[in-house]
């Protein structure tokens, strides 16, 4: 058995909503356990979870951002936009790609927390 494997078998998953739910391209937020979550449904049919929290301006507002993409390391990846004051995040990683030029607030990591994230049924699920 993988890690992988082992990590998906130990992971306990919460249905959040239905696919139909999420408009494509569009953010949506949702409650697993007290973490606010981000929801993305891509137009390739990925849904990726992030954290709602945006690290730069301590508002819970990063399902309000702009999706797009950006190519890091000659690969295209899925980003969105921070509302506030539009610092860009890979959505596959959490990763910040461009601070905008501030620093995060309360000495938080610029970073966004990812969440597994699987369709069961038509039931979005969402592990931790």
């Amino acid at each position: 058995m993988t890690a992988v494997e082992t990590a998906l078998k130990t992971t306990v998953w919460t249905a959040v909503c239905t696919v139909d739910d999420l408009a494509p391209e569009r953010g949506a937020a949702a409650l697993l356990g007290t973490d606010q979550v981000a929801l993305f449904r891509l137009v390739d049919g990925r849904l990726l979870a992030v954290q709602q929290h945006d690290p730069f301006s301590d508002a819970y507002v990063i399902s309000r951002g702009i999706v797009g993409s950006r190519f890091v390391d000659e690969v295209e990846v899925p980003t969105v936009a921070s509302p506030m004051y539009k610092q860009v995040f890979d959505l596959t990683t959490g990763r910040c790609l461009d601070v905008a030029g501030k620093t995060p607030a309360r000495d938080l990591p610029p970073d966004l927390r990812t969440w597994p994230v699987r369709v069961r049924d038509g039931l979005v699920e969402v592990g931790s």
